[in-house]
């Protein structure tokens, strides 16, 4: 059964790891890898990766991506958003914290901020949802 708007904003909202797909061109298959993402319902999806990485090239080319996100327990559930790449910013030292504070306990934070803030050139990719598939399919 698919989610409501609600339900599924609700579920994005969580800390899910989502998986980030992205046209890789001709003669290959979407780039799809692992991503930490921040969301408020009813708002722009964002992930933070490095500026000249192979995703933001390729997200910056195809103007547009997805994620998901999946649960397997209680109920077996997901949520995927695609659309339009809303705007690329520069990252900033709170946009590390945010999404270590959301991911990690605070311990393991700030010892993953002790690397993350060492990075530099980082981007910040908002995605405009145009599109959402969603389904709580019970438990399993």
């Amino acid at each position: 059964m698919a989610l409501s708007k609600d339900e599924r904003e609700q579920f994005l909202a969580q800390p899910h790891i989502a998986a980030l797909s992205v046209n890789a061109g001709v003669d290959r298959g979407p780039l799809t890898v692992p991503m930490w993402y921040q969301y408020a319902p009813g708002g722009e999806p964002w992930v933070l990766t490095g500026a000249g990485s192979h995703k933001a090239r390729l997200i910056e080319k195809a103007g547009r991506f997805s994620l998901m996100v999946e649960q397997a327990a209680p109920t077996l559930r997901y949520v995927a958003v695609d659309g339009d790449v809303g705007r690329i910013e520069p990252g900033t030292d709170d946009h590390h914290i945010e999404l270590a504070r959301r991911y990690l306990p605070p311990e393991r934070a700030e010892r993953y901020l002790k690397f993350a803030l060492a990075l530099k050139d980082q981007v910040v990719i908002y995605l405009r949802p145009r599109h959402w598939i969603s389904a709580d399919m019970g438990a399993v």
